[in-house]
């Protein structure tokens, strides 16, 4: 006759004084989320960022680059946003800034 009778539920108590609330617990592991998240992704894109448009802006005449597709050149003209690259003798190409990777020491083209 058990299956007539509601069973009783206990409330919830109190929690005891070596516990941790649950919800204080969910907001401690957020914002331990939140800084993992700042450290090891955000920052450090932040920075690639920076330095890419530090290298996008200090571009001149005669700089030896690298582009994003591998392509090794001399900068031989360059605007707004497009950089002309001489890649051999006589043979020039144009690119956006934004895909030139990296900046290549003096000399770079001369002992590939």
């Amino acid at each position: 006759m058990s299956f007539l009778i509601a069973t009783a539920q206990a409330a919830e108590g109190a929690p005891a004084a070596g516990q941790m609330d649950p919800g204080f617990f969910n907001i401690i592991f957020l914002v331990g989320f939140g800084l993992i998240f700042y450290f090891f992704m955000w920052r450090p894109q932040a920075k690639r960022a920076k330095a890419h448009k530090a290298l996008i802006g200090g571009l001149a005449k005669g700089d030896e680059v690298i582009t994003a597709g591998g392509i090794i050149g001399k900068v031989t003209r360059l605007n707004e946003e497009y950089v002309v690259l001489e890649v051999a003798e006589g043979t020039e190409m144009k690119f956006q800034k934004a895909h030139v990777a990296a900046e290549l020491p003096k000399g770079t083209i001369k002992s590939i």
